[in-house]
């Protein structure tokens, strides 16, 4: 089970960014798959959100969740995430991971995650 993820970089205040998570070795929806980020100097990982596998979607954030958006792909085996009207503080380094308990459970050893994407946000 693979997932490699695309589409970070440097991003102005206020953009957009679409970053993709391609898995290999499983179908998309086999498992729920979702989205974390760590934030600088930040140990743990925040959960954005999740996209089960019947692609209901399950928001981790509380703040501003009609800034992310998901979709999943099952014939190109791909999930994306948006982030619209970018700020400063989204900079971090982005990860998917499959969630094959469901997204009301956190992600668990068996679980696997992406490489992670660095997203800089300028001001």
């Amino acid at each position: 089970v693979q997932l490699v993820e695309s589409g970070g970089g440097l991003v102005q205040r206020g953009g957009s960014l679409r970053l993709s998570c391609a898995a290999s070795n499983f179908r998309v929806d086999e498992s729920a798959i979702a989205w974390y980020r760590q934030f600088p100097d930040r140990k743990e990982r925040a959960g954005i959100l999740c996209n089960e596998r019947n692609s209901e979607i399950k928001y981790y954030t509380h703040s501003e969740k009609d800034r992310y958006t998901t979709s999943r792909d099952n014939v190109k085996n791909v999930v994306w995430l948006e982030v619209n009207n970018l700020k400063p503080e989204d900079t971090a380094v982005y990860y998917c991971v499959t969630q094959w308990q469901g997204c009301s459970s956190a992600p668990l050893p068996e679980d696997s995650w992406s490489q992670g994407t660095q997203v800089t946000v300028s001001s």
